[in-house]
């Protein structure tokens, strides 16, 4: 009698063994480390290193002396890692111009000549063995205009700051000896209307494969069915030929579980691929009783595809995805697997504190992590494509994305942009649908829209028949347009025309895709216009927005909303509403640009949380306005709050479904304590104490254990305590930071949207002042493994060090 376990191990253990010759020819090489980068100048070729000036378009090869050219020396240009954002280097800078407030007031743009212009090079070598392979160097993400070449020959450009780009440099490779690589990114031209950063902001890879390969962009489509007895593992695997003579092979699949034990296989199919031309094969197998991504338990399979010539492996990809079922009802709204599922989704864009836009992985992983804390449970990606660390933490972490092109446009250029998202994202499970644009008011309600939506839907089902599209639009109850075409309507604020909308169109299916836009300014109660602060309430709002509240009322009471999109997670640079300078970044986020909680943070969490808390805004630190009317928002799922202030009851109310509390409470020092009454009558409490002042620093490491692969790193949030060991929330301390060890710091913030503090500081300099009593330190290890060891330090302050370990990978 056979060990189908045994079995099993056996077959995926012959099945490595028959991959190791494609492990030697297929490779993907994070190429981030050891460029070289220098300023250069948008108007001025004297400053350009003469780029506008010598002829390097006239033959090829024959860059002059501008550094495209590998004779150029870069000795004393900075060494830097990837990613990077030179914008974030930058002071901040005041002008009365608008795109420019849009952007934070960094000094980036066509009013910058002199910094608006970054050019990156990088020196490696090819071993002589690998002369027979083809070579493709791919950058995930440059802001912006790019121009690209190796060893004085011109690749091409890249126009968009969001959609990354591949070059084969096969060609133009010296084997055994130095290669340049020169890279210019021109960000002179804004994109978007929010902090969008400079530079090589994301990963670039350099990857090596057989003349017959599996398309390295976007090559291997996996999707998965409901069959009778599991489910159908569909793969379709596109073969490219760029061999001299047509090639044959066979190509076959396998699927392996988490610990790496093959379940399924697929049967060998043969392809036979002109020369310079394509092969899409199909396979399929089945797995019973998979197991299921869902949001709780993101499981997620491996699929590797092999190409064999001969029998020999040549090539081989092995993708992740998930088993999971996306259904969109009319009446019923979203469901996942089977089971509804009302969005409580945030937009978001991609910059963080201290880094700008180039965060490194492990930041991806933090604020997904973060946002599901609070109960969110769906991410758009606002108004780009992502990074692709962005969808891998939300297919780890269990989080759907409505996955979101840059513009509506079926031109070749924004076209191309959207079919490369389509190929490079669809294996994703955590994403559930796409989005074909945000807000196009010139073309959404016209005949041009429709017929640029109705393009891109259909190119979507094309490439991916398994999921819906939608649009991001800002008009209430208007059909004409995009509307006509789009599978699911989405709604960017407009709440006042859902109702009508559905009344009128009942069959199509409906979405918050952009909703609330509520401000607020962590631990600010007041509205505070020289510093442009507003009152941490679920409270101001511009024109076209809602409160929270609203909104969220709104969607949980029709089963027919799929639900939305509030905007935003975080605070982002840029976009400061309602003030401008001296803010520098937006209000809008639940969270500040730290990830530190705001007040409105805790009203979503109490409705989209199975939670057992109460939470109390203000702090109750109001030395010198003792007897002053103190307003008191109180935030919980309890069923009804009694109120206490030093021990006496201030009344007891009962609590409107998916609302909030609020109670006038003359100002006292003490202790003002909720009590709450949860619907099985359990009573649970919350508290905010008058504290003392600032006496003792605390580091908090997100993780406390990192691989030390020189990209691995953590979090440090930074609080204060009294003598009595006390959190104090209006502490403004400055904070400075040092670090032993193998790592260095990346970034510094604290979440004040008018701080002109640096994000980043020279070694031996990093500091960062408390902003309301918290602020944060982003360090990222070396190469290497041991102790590494951060410490804090303040003036009248008692000093914290807090010690993580770094783990050879």
């Amino acid at each position: 009698m056979s060990n189908p376990i045994a079995c099993r191990l056996l077959t995926a253990a012959a099945l490595l063994c028959a991959t190791a010759g494609a492990q030697a020819q297929r490779t993907r090489t994070n190429f981030d480390d050891n460029w070289k980068f220098h300023l250069g100048n948008g108007v001025d070729y004297t400053k350009d290193f003469n780029y506008g000036k010598d002829l390097i378009f006239a033959k090829t090869g024959d860059a002059g002396t501008t550094p495209a050219s590998p004779r150029f020396k870069d000795a004393g240009w900075e060494t830097v890692s990837l990613p990077h954002d030179w914008a974030v280097t930058l002071p901040f800078v005041y002008k009365n111009d608008g795109d420019l407030e849009a952007h934070g007031y960094r000094q980036t743009g066509p009013l910058f000549p002199e910094s608006n212009v970054g050019w990156y090079r990088k020196t490696f070598q090819i071993n002589r063995a690998d002369s027979g392979n083809r070579f493709v160097v791919t950058f995930d993400g440059i802001f912006r205009d790019s121009r690209v070449w190796i060893n004085g020959y011109y690749l091409g450009s890249n126009l968009s700051g969001y959609s990354g780009v591949s070059f084969d440099i096969t060609d133009f490779l010296w084997f055994g000896k130095d290669n340049v690589i020169t890279v210019r990114a021109d960000a002179s031209m804004y994109e978007g209307w929010f902090y969008e950063g400079a530079g090589i902001y994301r990963h670039t890879w350099l990857e090596k494969f057989n003349n017959l390969h599996l398309d390295h962009d976007g090559g291997v489509f996996v999707y998965t069915e409901d069959g009778k007895d599991g489910v159908n593992v569909n793969v379709e695997a596109t073969l490219d030929n760029k061999a001299l003579t047509t090639q044959k092979a066979t190509i076959s699949a396998f699927v392996t579980d988490r610990g790496g034990n093959v379940l399924a296989t697929t049967d060998e199919a043969t392809a036979q691929v002109p020369v310079d031309g394509a092969q899409t094969v199909k396979l399929a197998t089945a797995l019973h009783m998979p197991h299921r991504w869902n949001l709780d338990d993101p499981y997620l399979y491996r699929v590797t595809v092999q190409v064999k010539d001969g029998g020999r492996v040549i090539d081989q990809a092995t993708t992740k995805f998930g088993v999971r079922t996306i259904t969109v009802d009319k009446d019923k709204g979203l469901f996942l697997n089977g089971k509804p599922i009302k969005i409580q989704g945030v937009c978001c864009h991609q910059d963080h504190a201290g880094v700008g836009a180039a965060l490194p992985d492990f930041l991806q992983y933090y604020r997904i992590a973060v946002l599901k804390e609070m109960g969110t449970n769906a991410y758009r990606t606002s108004h780009n494509a992502p990074t692709p660390e962005l969808l891998d933490a939300c297919d780890s972490l269990g989080m759907l994305v409505l996955d979101e092109t840059r513009l509506l446009d079926s031109g070749p250029e924004y076209e191309a942009q959207f079919r490369k998202l389509l190929k490079r994202d669809r294996n994703h499970p955590s994403v559930f649908m796409w989005s074909i644009g945000n807000e196009e008011w010139v073309a959404q309600t016209n005949d041009i829209g429709k017929r640029i939506a109705q393009n891109q839907v259909t190119l979507a089902a094309q490439l991916d028949p398994t999921r819906l599209c939608t649009e991001a639009v800002n008009d209430g109850n208007v059909w004409h347009g995009v509307n006509e075409v789009l599978p699911v309507r989405g709604f960017n604020y407009n709440l006042s025309g859902v109702d009508p909308y559905r009344k009128d169109h009942p069959d199509q299916p409906i979405m918050g895709t952009e909703v609330a836009s509520t401000v607020s300014t962590r631990g600010i109660y007041i509205r505070d216009t020289p510093n442009a602060y507003v009152p941490d309430y679920d409270s101001c709002y511009p024109p076209w927005a809602s409160t929270a509240e609203t909104w969220w009322t709104l969607a949980a009471d029709r089963p027919w909303f799929m639900g939305g999109f509030a905007w935003t997670g975080f605070d982002y640079r840029g976009e400061p509403t309602p003030y401008g300078w001296p803010n520098v970044n937006s209000h809008f986020g639940i969270m500040d640009m730290c990830g530190f909680p705001k007040n409105v943070y805790y009203y979503y969490k109490s409705w989209w949380t199975a939670g057992d808390f109460i939470h109390l805004s203000p702090h109750w630190n109001w030395g010198g306005d003792e007897g002053k009317v103190i307003k008191v928002w109180v935030n919980t799922a309890a069923r009804d709050v009694t109120l206490y202030l030093n021990g006496k009851s201030l009344g007891k109310k009962e609590m409107p479904r998916n609302g909030h509390l609020y109670w006038f409470v003359k100002y006292k020092p003490g202790t003002l304590k909720a009590v709450g009454t949860m619907a099985d009558g359990r009573k649970i409490e919350g508290q905010v104490t008058t504290t003392g002042k600032a006496q003792k620093i605390v580091l908090t490491p997100y993780r406390k254990t990192i691989t030390g692969d020189g990209k691995d790193g953590t979090v440090f949030n930074v609080t204060v305590l009294d003598a009595q060991g006390r959190e104090v929330p209006d502490a403004m301390n400055l904070v400075h930071f040092d670090v032993k060890g193998n790592a260095r710091l990346i970034g510094v913030g604290n979440g004040d949207p008018s701080s002109h503090e640096p994000d980043l500081c020279a070694d031996g300099q990093w500091q960062r002042r408390l902003f309301n009593g918290k602020c944060q330190v982003i360090l990222q290890g070396k190469d290497g493994d041991g102790a590494i060891e951060l410490t804090a330090s303040g003036d009248g302050l008692q000093g914290a060090t807090s010690v993580i370990t770094a783990i050879n990978p």
